[in-house]
């Protein structure tokens, strides 16, 4: 029961970044609204640039870590991932954005990267 459970958030958090990475590409300016640091429509495409090529890498890196490492290297891999949303929970916080997006999105998903990575372990 478990590994479907540890397998199938790995896949679900990977492909959401994947997403956010796509969207940072595709539509900039509202990912970063969603993000909670908003870009100025004119002068933000390097950080908007940047912050979807480092989540689309992100995504494509862990779906293929599960792929073809398995479990244990995915496990490390969300360990150490879960690094960036408390990241950005920082950068939301110390940006002007909202607690509630700081914590109920980024601080958010880094504890379920967390929650997923000892999942992964105890397989």
């Amino acid at each position: 029961m478990l590994t479907p459970i540890a397998y199938g958030l790995a896949i679900a958090l990977n492909l959401l970044v994947v997403f956010i990475g796509a969207r940072f590409l595709l539509v900039p300016v509202a990912a970063a609204a969603g993000y909670g640091v908003p870009a100025k429509p004119d002068g933000d495409s390097a950080y908007l640039t940047v912050k979807g090529v480092r989540d689309l890498g992100y995504g494509i890196l862990g779906l293929a870590l599960l792929a073809f490492a398995g479990a244990h290297a995915e496990a490390w891999f969300m360990l150490v991932v879960a690094l960036s949303p408390l990241g950005d929970t920082l950068i939301v916080l110390r940006s002007g954005g909202t607690k509630a997006v700081a914590f109920g999105i980024h601080f958010a998903t880094a504890v379920l990267v967390l929650v997923d990575a000892a999942l992964l372990f105890a397989l």
